[in-house]
């Protein structure tokens, strides 16, 4: 088995770097904060140079493209995974971040014999405590097949998508797609509740037609009941969001409902709501409800 440094403890990282222990690599994980414990097989270490210096691999799960950058390249005179790894390492890359950040990192890996791919997830954090995540993969096929054995302990589905950065252009179809998802979901579920429909079982009618996903599913009962604890934050997805609507701006499409979503977010996120479950976007239609009603 090999030793494999996992940076970042959040909603996914944390799980990830169980599931890699628990398959019985040596697991070395740090976290910018120390707050965050490490899980059950899996090593807390107190810098990056301890996590990394002699790791096969390293995943990472942190928040955004210059955090990723940071522990990849280096900053303000601290060495990354660059400095630190020797060749033939992998690095899978399990944030949501810029695919053209993606490729330039890639490359800069390459010229020191280190691998690495994207592989940002989708599946939250049921998925992740699973190991049943979704992996939207990009990379060369010799660093697929490296990546590979440590993929498999926590996703159920891997897909290879095309070279270094294909993963993260394909996490940001799935942004946009689940964008108007939710808010499609939202809108259902408040229109029957405001119309006198029972909720669970609209949401178990919708279920058995074209109407069925995992959002409704998953979701359904926390806008009916107007409460959103932690899952996928609003916040976190507002950022992939901008992620894939300045990606679509590059290729000239129009995403018309990701503009309108993103919108809602930054209400949500504006009143103080941008850590919760991004099934929020209800709340923010029943606000707006709210508002029509004391109109009429």
């Amino acid at each position: 088995m090999s030793r494999v440094a996992v940076l970042g403890l959040g909603t996914m990282g944390a799980p990830i770097a169980g599931h890699l222990a628990t398959a019985g690599h040596e697991v070395r994980a740090w976290n910018r904060s120390a707050t965050r414990p490490a899980p059950a097989g899996a090593t807390r270490v107190a810098t990056l140079a301890e996590a990394l210096t002699g790791a096969d691999a390293v995943v990472l799960s942190v928040s955004d493209t210059p955090d990723v950058e940071a522990l990849i390249l280096g900053a303000n005179g601290m060495p990354g995974a660059i400095d630190l790894l020797a060749p033939g390492a992998i690095v899978i890359d399990t944030s949501t971040i810029s695919p053209s950040a993606t490729r330039t990192m890639g490359e800069r890996l390459a010229a020191k014999e280190i691998l690495m791919v994207d592989a940002p997830v989708s599946g939250g954090s049921e998925g992740a405590q699973k190991g049943t995540l979704t992996v939207f993969l990009g990379g060369s096929d010799e660093a697929v097949a490296a990546a590979h054995p440590y993929l498999t302990t926590f996703g159920k589905t891997i897909t290879h998508l095309g070279p270094l950065g294909a993963g993260q252009v394909g996490k940001a179809v799935n942004q946009l797609v689940i964008s108007g998802t939710y808010l499609s979901v939202a809108e259902g579920i408040l229109v029957g509740q405001k119309a006198g429909l029972d909720p669970a079982t609209l949401a178990a009618a919708l279920a058995g037609g074209a109407a069925r996903s995992w959002v409704l599913e998953n979701r359904w009962e926390r806008m009916a009941n107007d409460t959103y604890p932690l899952g996928f934050r609003v916040a976190l997805h507002r950022k992939d969001l901008g992620i894939a609507i300045e990606l679509a701006d590059e290729l000239n499409v129009a995403v018309p409902a990701a503009m309108l979503v993103a919108t809602l977010e930054d209400d949500l996120i504006a009143s103080g709501h941008g850590d919760e479950d991004l099934s929020a976007l209800a709340r923010r239609l029943r606000e707006l409800a709210d508002a029509m009603d004391a109109h009429d």
